[in-house]
């Protein structure tokens, strides 16, 4: 039989309910390895005798509204999954294909709903080439013959409705494919999953209550381009060790709060298998991972930083996923979320799939994913990681190892389109959002709109900016002329400046150990720096441990070397980072991306302003003291409370400016 050999497309044709010739009806059901039965139907409890494990029940007629049950393994009676409808649609089948369905997360996975007047967990799947694919979970013994799923028409989906299950019960899809192969695939849509290293979905239904309501309705007339934005960069397993989605908003918040930080960007915390990906080889994409707890806890550490004045950045991942057997993969035995061709489908760098972005139901996966943060989670902006590597088909490969687009180019036509549709729709239905492009390429016009020929991002990081001026820091005495040259990236597009994770790992050293000097040079130079990341045009961004200059690069293993708070330079140096963080939000000319203006210099000082402030900053290891300067001092670097000589200082109109020093003056 169909379906014990798994090929059966539609077992509602011949399990549940069906009419005879004659009259009446037969309700059929199959449970193998089972002789014996017990039913109820209309509250009429009975035995039945079976054979092979087919079961089947003669009714006196077809269309009475009968309710049946079986009764599970637990002595629990529950409806027959056979006599219901399709909870899947033709318009969500329409919507799906044509890549538009914005609210797919409702319709795929595992959703409780209410269906003909019974409480169950519907499940929908897309597998288009599949022949067969049953659910198995606890509920069922992981048996792969009592569940089979129903196609829908031609759109690959396949659903099933099964009353009954709770909260908490694993499941996974096993998928026969067209050559036979049977996989055993977690969903690719689900919202909860086991904590690694196990990785089967789970199901979850929500019953979180959000009081943000004041924030998000502040967030809906807010303009990025004219607020302040410093942004705390955050791995959450390594900030601090064993604390949860809960007591990481507890924590976290009081400290960022009290930095003066506005937002936290979090590293993806998507779910992911492999802690050393740093989250950035998903497999979950619609699931917090539940390494800190449930989906829940994670509403409540965003809903905890809105009720605190703090936005929520989220590292997101459309740009690759990883090879593992349980995830997207070759999902139903074909190429499905990625290319067939390795050439278009497979980085050699990272040893991942790309996504094909131009089947309509893998873009709509991926906005749907996007909007599901936005909209579900109540995320405040998406830093979309690797964008660069889905502009291009030659990223990361050798010549020859790529396909030119269909006019021959090198761009990625389709993951383009892909962009401008995620970012048109993502700002259509969320006022307010912030959509940030990790980008390193030339690709113009990331942040212009759509309207424009741009790609529609709120904002790009500015790694040209990161990359020249961490280099300069290294070397300073080669002359500010390198520093006056990078402003001019200014101009290009809305910039965020980032000093990232990226720059602290694989052996390129923690921020402080990158500057030059001994140890007192450093630090004095690192409080410099960081004040001209504050004072440059674009938003900014530190990792964490940058604030108070730790030592050692970032390992994910480990949290953050929090005893370096008792050691004079680096707590000196957290007061002199809180003082600045207050001092950014406290002067509109540092975070309104207008008036900048370079001063003549000399070698190794930098002098430019920022609408009323100036902002001048000696690079050098020498004591500066004939500059002439009739201005008020705001702020200076050199402070002793921050660790500094307190060597800077005005007498008259003359100014003694210590070695690596910055001071901002009105």
């Amino acid at each position: 039989m169909e379906l014990l050999q798994k090929t059966l497309h539609d077992p509602h044709d011949f399990l549940g309910i069906h009419p005879e010739e004659e009259s009446g009806a037969t309700w059929r059901i199959f449970r193998p390895n089972t002789t014996t039965l017990t039913v109820e139907i209309d509250g009429d409890v009975k035995e039945v005798q079976g054979k092979d494990g087919l079961f089947e029940i003669a009714l006196e007629r077809f269309n009475a509204p009968y309710e049946v049950r079986v009764k599970d393994h637990t002595g629990t009676f529950l409806y027959d999954p056979y006599t219901f409808l399709p909870t899947i649609g033709g318009t969500d089948e329409h919507l799906f294909s044509g890549g538009v369905h914005y609210e797919i997360h409702k319709k795929m996975g595992a959703n409780c709903i209410t269906h003909q007047g019974v409480e169950g967990i519907a499940f929908a799947t897309w597998a288009p080439s599949a022949k067969q694919v049953v659910l198995i979970g606890d509920f069922n013994e992981w048996s792969p013959e009592i569940h089979p799923m129903r196609r829908m028409g031609g759109s690959g989906i396949w659903e099933l409705f099964v009353p009954g299950l709770e909260d908490g019960a694993c499941y996974q899809f096993v998928i026969t494919a067209e050559s036979g192969e049977v996989v055993h695939k977690s969903d690719p849509f689900g919202k909860a999953f086991e904590k690694r290293p196990e990785h089967r979905s789970k199901i979850f239904s929500s019953e979180y209550s959000w009081s943000d309501c004041d924030w998000m309705q502040k967030r809906a007339s807010w303009n990025c381009t004219h607020a302040p934005i410093n942004i705390y960069e955050v791995h959450l397993g390594s900030w601090k060790k064993e604390l949860g989605y809960r007591e990481l908003a507890q924590e976290l918040c009081t400290y960022v709060k009290e930095l003066g930080y506005t937002h936290v960007e979090i590293m993806p915390i998507l779910e992911h298998p492999l802690d050393e990906s740093w989250g950035y080889q998903v497999t979950g994409y619609f699931a917090p991972t539940s390494r800190f707890g449930t989906p829940d806890d994670f509403r409540y550490f965003v809903d905890h930083m809105h009720q605190n004045g703090i936005g929520v950045i989220l590292d997101w991942v459309p740009a690759h996923f990883p090879s593992d057997e349980h995830g997207l993969a070759h999902f139903d035995g074909s190429a499905l979320y990625e290319h067939c061709d390795p050439n278009e489908g497979f980085h050699p760098h990272w040893k991942t799939h790309i996504f094909n972005y131009g089947r309509f139901e893998v873009s709509n996966f991926l906005i749907g994913s996007a909007l599901f943060w936005l909209e579900e989670m109540h995320i405040d902006g998406l830093r979309v990681d690797a964008v660069e590597s889905m502009l291009y088909r030659d990223y990361g490969r050798e010549p020859g190892k790529w396909k030119p687009n269909k006019k021959g180019g090198k761009e990625n036509l389709e993951a383009i389109e892909f962009i401008k549709h995620l970012n048109s729709i993502a700002h259509q239905r969320l006022e307010g959002i912030i959509m940030i492009a990790e980008d390193a390429s030339f690709y113009p016009g990331v942040t212009k709109s759509l309207e424009e020929g741009g790609l529609g991002f709120d904002l790009k990081w500015n790694m040209g900016w990161m990359n020249d001026s961490l280099e300069f820091a290294a070397k300073p005495e080669s002359g500010v002329e390198k520093l006056k040259k990078i402003f001019a990236y200014s101009q290009n597009e809305k910039y965020c400046l980032p000093l990232s994770h990226d720059e602290v790992v694989h052996e390129k050293n923690s921020l402080v150990s990158k500057m030059s000097g001994n140890e007192t040079e450093r630090f004095a130079l690192m409080r410099s720096y960081i004040a001209y990341q504050i004072c440059h045009p674009g938003k900014k961004l530190l990792f964490m441990g940058g604030e108070f200059a730790v030592f050692n690069e970032w390992d994910v293993n480990e949290e953050l070397p929090w005893y370096l708070l008792k050691l004079f330079q680096n707590v000196h140096f957290h007061r002199f980072t809180k003082a600045l963080n207050h001092f950014y939000l406290q002067h509109r000319p540092l975070w309104d991306e207008e008036n900048f203006q370079i001063e003549k210099s000399s070698k190794g000082v930098l002098r430019f302003t920022r609408g009323e402030l100036l902002v001048v900053i000696n690079f050098t290891k020498d004591e500066i003291t004939d500059l002439t300067l009739d201005r008020e001092v705001l702020f200076h670097t050199d402070e002793t409370e921050f660790g500094g000589t307190g060597k800077t200082q005005a007498k008259k109109k003359k100014f003694t400016l210590g070695p690596y020093c910055a001071i901002i003056c009105r």
